[in-house]
């Protein structure tokens, strides 16, 4: 049996796991980087960073949740006019699916052979797929999006707070920004190879935004001391 793995299998989540753990990190990082920055104690920049991992996690699942169960119901809308349209008017929807198969290169007899086949099947499916452009495989699944971005956050953001516990406080912000930079070169690195995109590009994109991110909190610590 000839068996095909597509990386498209993977879009449903790994679009949001690595929005989830880039964020995570680069948030997280941030934060402490600005708050240690701004010359305050350990212990403000630990609650810092902890509180920034909780709130930015239910942020992620929330926002993931809303923002792809919206895409789920346009989905969910387009499929029910399309059903509706199949029950009223099944000769125009037929005709409809063979003109899109004879854009697509085949003859018109062989198009409406096939979409008559097709149809005779799945209706709705061919419908669905050849139409609209939906499938199983990008289908949106707002509860699969929310739970992979809220721990892929999570995951991103325990490495800022583990920095702050383990190492000393003049040291932190080096290290933080040292650790969350290489750190997010290989996440980079990892969503390019999943993805199949050249890896040093994927591994560039991420670190720059992030080291910028981490720069600019910092200077605003500095700038506004204890106040930030």
């Amino acid at each position: 049996m000839h068996v095909e793995r597509h990386r498209t299998a993977h879009i449903g989540w790994l679009r949001a796991a690595v929005l989830g753990a880039n964020d995570g990190l680069i948030s997280t990082a941030s934060l402490v980087v600005g708050v240690a920055a701004s010359g305050t104690t350990r212990s403000a920049i630990l609650i810092a960073g902890v509180a920034g991992l909780v709130a930015g996690s239910m942020s992620m699942a929330a926002g993931e949740y809303v923002s792809v169960s919206s895409q789920a119901d346009t989905e969910g809308a387009d499929l029910a006019r399309e059903r509706g349209e199949l029950a009223s008017n099944p000769e125009g929807e037929r005709a409809e699916l063979t003109g899109i198969y004879v854009e697509r290169g085949l003859t018109p007899e062989l198009a409406g052979q096939v979409a008559d086949q097709l149809m005779a099947k799945d209706a709705l499916g061919a419908h669905a797929r050849d139409e609209l452009g939906l499938s199983e495989i990008t289908a949106a699944k707002p509860l699969q999006a929310a739970l992979a971005s809220a721990i892929s956050f999570a995951v991103g953001a325990v490495l800022p707070v583990l920095v702050c516990l383990l190492v000393p406080q003049s040291r932190l912000t080096l290290l933080v920004t040292l650790s969350a930079t290489i750190l997010l070169a290989v996440l980079g690195s990892v969503a390019a190879q999943v993805g199949g995109a050249p890896v040093w590009k994927g591994a560039l994109r991420v670190t720059f935004w992030g080291a910028l991110a981490m720069g600019v909190s910092a200077l605003i610590g500095k700038l506004f001391g204890t106040t930030v």
